[in-house]
């Protein structure tokens, strides 16, 4: 999904065709894929536009734009806002409000990627997408050890997280242990903040909800049942998964049932890893989708403008133009394959397609269903340092280090000494 570049400094593009504004409007972003946007399609339809683009990579992005805003000088006009970090500028006060681009397009726009850019009632972020994740499953291992690999049928057995649990047992008795559920267990992490009925703070306090709870005591489970492969995500195990290469350091192989990934996951992440290049084996057209136990999401990038931009009706266009332009949104979804937020194209194109990854299913209109579960309202602007510290006081529960007690003790103290909260 993003440029991975290594340099020191950003990279600047300039796009000048005309002369609309004497300096033109300033982009920057993290992600090669708005530079797509621009030059291929908004570009193309206003040829009167003057834009300068500015590329920043991801772990640099925050660094460079922090003081800019705060100084109020030499900061750009729109900006790209990575899911990590979106409600960190969401709710800063430093963003021009585009409410009144949501009302004049609410009626077709999908709820939550509007959700996770609103703050106080006001519209401070808007994407052209949507990134609802899914259960990605094999479907040999499926019909070996669940009879079927119809996704209806499959998702009987994973319809909520107890669910899942019993069929991480059943997957494990009826293949001596060699099938695993999850290869990582770190691939639930999203769905169970995605299962959440609150956000983590709650009138300026720290929630822990239900749901975080859960996901500590059954990750225990995981872990002590062997149902998954004790590998981590993003890890070479996570990926030998994918094509059949995952093997523990005893030298035992694992079948990795399935694994938890959003729309841009199936394309860049399962797509990419299905082949072993030993001998060309490839896992391509084994591979189905549920809604798995519980709607989450996964990434995304969202646009915002400087509250103090000299051009902000330009500013306004562009992002109403990417977020929600039907004409430019279905060119795209069909160019690109990326799930749109736009829900009057998504019901015009969602028919069409057929995946041959997936057997032939077709995996844009189950996104386009799982997308309307997701909750934006539980992100908030704490979030990644607050799950990065829930993150490490779980492993330390899981692999023995602690008790669920102490971790949870650990991780309210850390979060009010580090965060206030």
């Amino acid at each position: 999904m993003k440029k991975a570049l290594v340099m020191v400094c950003a990279v600047l593009i300039l796009f000048s065709v005309g002369c609309a504004k004497k300096e033109g409007l300033v982009v920057w972003s993290f992600t090669d894929e708005v530079e797509g946007l621009v030059k291929n399609y908004y570009l193309k339809d206003n040829p009167d536009f003057k834009l300068t683009y500015v590329y920043t990579p991801t772990d640099q992005f925050e660094s460079r734009l922090d003081p800019v805003l705060a100084v109020g000088k030499g900061a750009p006009d729109v900006f790209a806002l990575e899911a990590a970090f979106v409600r960190k500028y969401v709710e800063g006060g430093q963003l021009l409000d585009i409410t009144d681009i949501y009302e004049r397009n609410k009626s077709k726009l999908l709820a939550y990627p509007v959700e996770v850019g609103t703050f106080e009632g006001k519209v401070y972020g808007m994407s052209w997408q949507a990134c609802p994740g899914a259960m990605f499953y094999r479907r040999s291992l499926a019909k070996k050890y669940l009879g079927t690999d119809d996704p209806a049928v499959v998702q009987t057995y994973f319809t909520s997280l107890n669910k899942f649990m019993e069929t991480a047992e059943l997957l494990k008795s009826k293949s001596n242990g060699a099938c695993v559920v999850v290869s990582s267990r770190g691939d639930l992490y999203n769905v169970f903040l995605g299962a959440r009925k609150n956000p983590w703070v709650v009138n300026g306090k720290l929630n822990i909800d239900p749901a975080m709870e859960q996901y500590m005591d059954l990750s225990k489970v995981i872990h002590e049942q062997r149902y998954d492969a004790r590998v981590g995500q993003w890890s070479g195990g996570w990926f030998e998964g994918m094509r059949d290469e995952l093997v523990d350091s005893s030298g035992r192989k694992y079948e990795a049932f399935s694994y938890f990934l959003p729309t841009w996951g199936l394309h860049y992440v399962l797509k990419t890893n299905c082949t072993r290049e030993s001998d060309g084996f490839t896992t391509a057209g084994d591979w189905a989708m549920i809604p798995g136990p519980a709607p989450y999401r996964w990434g995304g990038t969202w646009l915002g403008a400087w509250k103090g931009t000299k051009n902000p009706d330009d500013a306004k266009k562009l992002i109403e133009y990417i977020a929600t332009n039907d004409a430019f949104l279905e060119q795209y979804a069909k160019d690109s394959g990326d799930m749109v937020g736009n829900l009057n194209v998504v019901n015009k194109i969602k028919d069409s397609f057929s995946e041959p990854f997936l057997g032939g299913q077709n995996h844009y209109a189950a996104f386009a269903e799982m997308a309307k579960s997701v909750d934006g309202k539980l992100v908030q602007g704490t979030d990644q340092s607050i799950e990065s510290i829930f993150a490490e006081q779980v492993t330390a529960f899981v692999e023995g280090e602690k008790t669920k007690a102490q971790a949870l003790a650990d991780f309210r103290n850390q979060a009010s000494t580090q965060l206030g909260i």
